[in-house]
């Protein structure tokens, strides 16, 4: 049993030490942005506080490794009406393989409604409508190695487009999962988004210049192609631990997690979240998300879900998340999930 508070104690001082490290941000440095957007009504009503909890099919964005530990197939939609009316949803199945491990598919569509394109002529529209988009498509695979331990990647393609533009990459997310046997505790960790850097090409990059103003009667109908800069992806990593207080006391569960983030383009911030579960089918959460982050506008979390048995072992779960989001209010999230 030593081993075990030894490690938890080390976990902890890493927690501690991650926030030491705060300093000027990086904000607007990196590409694909939407891939930080966090996905699941009970992941984001517990303030994303999800590493070391995330057990279930949305753990392929939260920790592959999550998923070595489902028993069934399991398959989620979850819908987000995100700041600036934009649509943000996440879709995956997994497929358990036994003693093989579990196979996950998922899918982010990122979009906006028709925009009129305006120019330095026409600044009140051009009447030519364009949409902005940016879709991630992933394949993953986790394995228990131990019945303590298991580990998970997650590959993903990755594309942003604008008009007659756009950038394509490819990103690896990997994790593991410690299940220490000891009071429910449980450590996670996750890398997202290590990859390639990505850069927008496409027709809008053509043009016609000079290329020596100064020599008169030159050709300014010169074809060129502008270069855009190479940005990083947004690299995230994440540390938590979590505990089932209760552990099914009187038909109760009480999951209380934190998890310390340290992303390439921010300082070090804490998430902290719980859930309350009642006869394994209705849920209460909370959370705080963001805490010693500079200048962020998220912070207190709610949500609440309900889980329902159809017949053997089909069940459907509906979970509802809402976020402060400071000045620029709010964002509610849907999930509805099925397991089979």
């Amino acid at each position: 049993m030593k081993h075990r508070y030894v490690l938890t104690l080390v976990f902890m001082m890493l927690l501690v030490a991650s926030l030491s490290g705060q300093g000027v941000t990086k904000t607007g440095t990196t590409s694909a942005t939407f891939l930080n957007i966090d996905v699941g009504a009970r992941a984001v009503g517990m303030g994303s506080a999800h590493v070391a909890v995330a057990e279930g099919v949305t753990a392929q964005y939260w920790n592959p490794a999550g998923i070595a530990r489902i028993s069934n197939s399991e398959a989620i939609f979850c819908h987000t009406r995100w700041i600036a009316d934009i649509s943000y949803n996440y879709t995956a199945l997994v497929i358990p393989l036994a003693n093989f491990g579990a196979l996950g598919v998922n899918a982010t569509f990122m979009t906006t409604d028709d925009m009129e394109r305006t120019t330095i002529r026409e600044p009140d529209g051009t009447g030519e409508m364009f949409s902005v988009s940016s879709y991630a498509v992933g394949l993953c695979y986790a394995r228990n190695l131990t019945d303590f331990f298991s580990v998970g990647m997650n590959i993903k393609y990755i594309q942003e487009k604008i008009y007659h533009s756009s950038a394509q990459g490819l990103a690896f997310d990997v994790g593991t999962l410690f299940d220490t046997h000891f009071y429910g505790i449980k450590i996670g960790m996750s890398i997202r988004n290590y990859g390639t850097k990505m850069q927008m090409s496409g027709q809008d990059m053509l043009t016609q210049t000079d290329i020596d103003p100064g020599i008169s009667g030159n050709n300014y109908s010169i074809n060129a192609n502008l270069q855009t800069t190479r940005y990083d992806l947004p690299l995230m990593f994440r540390v938590g631990i979590s505990t089932d207080v209760l552990k099914g006391m009187a038909n109760s569960n009480l999951i209380l997690s934190v998890d310390a983030l340290h992303p390439n383009d921010d300082v070090e911030y804490l998430n902290l979240g719980g859930e309350y579960i009642l006869n394994q089918m209705f849920a209460l959460r909370a959370g705080y998300k963001t805490l010693f982050a500079l200048d962020s506008e998220e912070g207190l979390s709610l949500g609440g879900g309900i889980k329902y048995r159809i017949s053997g072992e089909t069940t459907i779960q509906l979970d509802y998340a809402y976020q402060d989001f400071g000045v620029l209010k709010e964002i509610q999230m849907f999930s509805l999930g099925l397991k089979f």
